[in-house]
């Protein structure tokens, strides 16, 4: 590696950075300096062959598999996830991501014409766009609070989401941590101070499990959904959603089979509706144990060593591109979890790309070094955006790189 203060010298070239130590435990493309895990995760060799275990042992008795043993497997991952989340089991159930979290939500609940749901602009599109085709569907209306960004603090937030709040207000949908914008919201305070209005709260935590604690029982918002397959490392399609006991009744998976009509016996109807919905491939789920486990094993301190790891790689990160881009950070250290966004210098040729359109500079990161970030434009204020991620297998060098890499194209 060269070394840099502030990057190479003009006109030098900087060698490919090596990844940490643990980096050897995932199949990563030795050519490819991966800052992108927020987009899909990536899951360790050990897991992905606990997963084929499992596919295995579905495939060497299929009947027996799903008739006699897949329930038990469920009970055990569920266990698992609540041991982590702190919660009951009984309230969590196992679906393929959080989008399909939202989607159970929202399709499940009835409104009235004229109600309204909360949402920041700071929203996932996909799930925003799920908020738009329920309230269109029922009438309903959807009151968009504007964060700014860049921000002072969690306290912005916690002021212009409860000023959006109105009688009419009966459903909010919050993240703990932004995809856009990578800001670890004050979900906490915003849960407690919402549900206790009576506004139900409908937490998007795709950024949540082994990113951030959660302690559900005690955050109490009545629904709350998370990918597993991110910063947990689990197998991809693995999610959970954990309804609140009083909330269970009216939610329904959005695959209605044998679950609506089997006798109950010592189980609730919540239970036997999203433990079967037809066949599928439940090994990521099966592979959640392991994976808990797994993980927390790596690090001295376990889970939460883990997210501090990330959280303070993320901060430095962001530091090391803010000082060879001359530009400030866009929020205080205790806004980033584990990603964090930064809006680029201005560029009047291509500021304001469509945010469907593969930017230009995404495009030539990739191809000319190799390195697997994401760059887009977005409108919330509109400026051309790009977001590190920061995983165990990640390292300093590898932000040093991406420094000296938009320094270079970006000629600042």
């Amino acid at each position: 590696m060269n070394s840099i203060d502030g990057l190479s010298p003009p006109g030098s070239a900087m060698d490919r950075p090596s990844r940490s130590e643990l980096a050897g435990l995932w199949i990563l493309d030795p050519n490819c300096v991966f800052l992108n895990h927020g987009s899909f995760g990536a899951t360790p060799t050990f897991i992905r062959e606990e997963q084929r275990k499992w596919q295995d042992l579905l495939e060497e008795e299929p009947v027996r598999f799903y008739e006699d043993l897949a329930m038990k497997f469920m009970e055990d991952s569920r266990k698992a996830l609540a041991t982590m989340l702190e919660c009951d089991a009984e309230d969590l159930a196992l679906i393929e991501n959080a989008t399909s979290g939202v989607n159970t939500v929202m399709r499940s609940l009835r409104f009235n014409e004229g109600d309204e749901i909360l949402v920041p602009d700071h929203a996932y599109q996909a799930c925003r766009n799920t908020l738009d085709f329920v309230t269109q569907r029922w009438g309903a209306k959807i009151v968009t609070v504007n964060i700014p960004f860049p921000i002072e603090g969690q306290h912005v937030i916690i002021e212009r989401i409860m000023a959006g709040v109105t009688p009419r207000t009966v459903l909010a949908m919050v993240d703990t941590v932004t995809s856009p914008t990578g800001l670890l919201m004050p979900f906490e305070e915003i849960t407690a101070k919402l549900e206790g209005v009576g506004v139900s709260v409908l937490l998007d935590a795709a950024h949540g499990i082994g990113m951030v604690p959660l302690s559900l029982d005690s955050l109490g918002a009545s629904y709350t959904t998370s990918n597993c397959h991110k910063w947990l490392c689990a197998p991809k399609g693995s999610a959970f959603l954990h309804v609140r006991k009083d909330k269970q009744e009216n939610i329904h998976p959005l695959t209605i089979s044998h679950g609506m009509t089997f006798p109950l016996g010592d189980t609730t109807r919540f239970r036997h509706e999203f433990d079967w919905t037809g066949t599928r491939d439940i090994s990521a789920h099966c592979a959640l144990p392991a994976t808990i486990e797994f993980m927390a094993g790596l690090v001295d301190g376990g889970w939460p060593s883990i997210m501090q790891h990330n959280h303070e790689l993320a901060i430095k990160g962001r530091n090391i591109l803010c000082e060879a881009l001359g530009i400030d950070a866009p929020c205080p250290d205790e806004m980033i979890a584990c990603i964090s966004t930064l809006i680029l210098p201005q560029d009047g040729a291509t500021n304001g790309i469509p945010l469907h359109e593969p930017d230009p500079l995404h495009a030539v990161l990739q191809a000319k070094y190799g390195i697997q970030v994401p760059v887009w434009s977005w409108p919330s204020p509109q400026g051309r955006y790009i977001r590190i991620s920061a995983q165990i297998y990640n390292s300093e060098d590898e932000y040093r790189y991406l420094a000296y890499a938009l320094k270079k194209e970006l000629s600042v």
